[in-house]
């Protein structure tokens, strides 16, 4: 039964859609008005990526490395805070929340991180300021109200190990921030996300999360497992008996689109899916597949019509995925899998022809 889980809030049907980063193909993303365009849009859950001030606060960015998504480059009082530090494995240069206070983030602005290929969102850049996690479970609380629907929150934990070793457990902050908004319970419309497996046992078994849990996966390895020199990859969790015992733990996989159907060496969706959904279902585990984008530099090459920053046939993906049985996607463009959505449930299915 956990595959229900995956249902669209209130109404026991799917697939869920999932606003990543909010409404972040119209405005930048992880800020409030993203948020809100994309539950007006019809999206049932909005999608926060959490990660830690240096005072312990939950704030929404896409990673810790703030300067592709702020205006911190351009403020010279904050010049000196530039450094390197490692995050997963990785050496990344810039400016990290874990240096910044909640008081001196908020002094930033938020603007669009794809410039190039979304320039109409630019002109919104500088405009809104950095939201707490805090802010948007409020938001989330009251736009459910107003819309006279459930609106869900999909948080995901970014680089808890990294936090970890900067002396901050955001698997704790997020489980407190749970509780103080009455969301800690199998029912609520919450889904807890990371690419960390050690992560998702601590909130299940060390917090008391009740929430229903993902585990996100992609190439590679968990860095959590990778710190404890645990050769185990994301191929390797997606096995079938590893995916049994998963089901003990969490609720639902958040996929890389390309491992339930891959592309071919050119470049376009291939004729068959794999059997991850099939495999993770028989395990009783929902999937999520992300992340969906109209652009032409997101699209398969036989969905793709005009320049790199034009729309394809976004929709035609998003029908190909559907009809390969995930349960919920995450998307861009809310908008576009809302229709998308419906789409399927009325009978259609998509044209994977080259465009012509």
């Amino acid at each position: 039964m956990k595959r229900f889980l995956g249902s669209v809030p209130g109404t026991g049907r799917g697939p869920l859609v999932v606003a990543h980063r909010g409404a972040s193909g119209y405005r930048p993303e992880h800020t409030v008005p993203a948020y809100e365009l994309a539950a007006r849009m019809g999206a049932h859950f909005i999608e926060p990526d959490l990660v830690a001030t240096a005072d312990g606060v939950l704030v929404v960015r896409h990673e810790p490395e703030i300067s592709a998504t702020t205006d911190v480059a351009d403020r010279p009082e904050f010049a000196d805070r530039w450094t390197t530090k490692v995050v997963d494995g990785e050496s990344v240069s810039g400016w990290f929340t874990t240096d910044f206070t909640l008081a001196e983030l908020r002094t930033l602005r938020a603007r669009e991180r794809l410039p190039l290929l979304r320039p109409r969102n630019t002109m919104w850049d500088r405009q809104f300021p950095i939201a707490t996690f805090d802010e948007v479970l409020t938001l989330r609380a009251r736009l459910s109200k107003e819309l006279r629907r459930t609106i869900g929150v999909y948080p995901e934990l970014k680089s808890p190990t990294f936090f970890r070793e900067c002396g901050i457990d955001v698997a704790r902050l997020a489980a407190d921030a749970l509780r103080r908004h009455r969301l800690n319970s199998e029912g609520a419309p919450v889904f807890v996300q990371c690419f960390e497996v050690s992560t998702l046992f601590e909130l299940r078994h060390g917090l008391g999360v009740r929430a229903p849990l993902v585990l996100l996966t992609t190439d590679g390895s968990p860095y959590d497992l990778v710190a404890k020199g645990d050769r185990r990859s994301y191929t390797d969790l997606l096995t079938v008996p590893a995916l049994e015992e998963l089901a003990k733990t969490i609720t639902g996989i958040g996929a890389d689109k390309d491992q339930i159907i891959p592309r071919t060496p050119d470049g376009r969706l291939a004729p068959e899916p794999t059997s991850l959904v099939a495999d993770a279902h028989a395990a009783g585990l929902v999937v999520h597949a992300w992340t969906f984008r109209a652009e032409n530099a997101f699209l398969p090459a036989n969905l793709r019509d005009g320049g790199p920053a034009d729309y394809g046939r976004a929709v035609d993906e998003h029908l190909a995925f559907l009809g390969a049985g995930i349960d919920g996607l995450f998307t861009d463009h809310a908008d576009i899998g809302v229709l998308a959505g419906q789409r399927f449930a009325a009978g259609a299915r998509p044209r994977l022809a080259t465009m012509g």
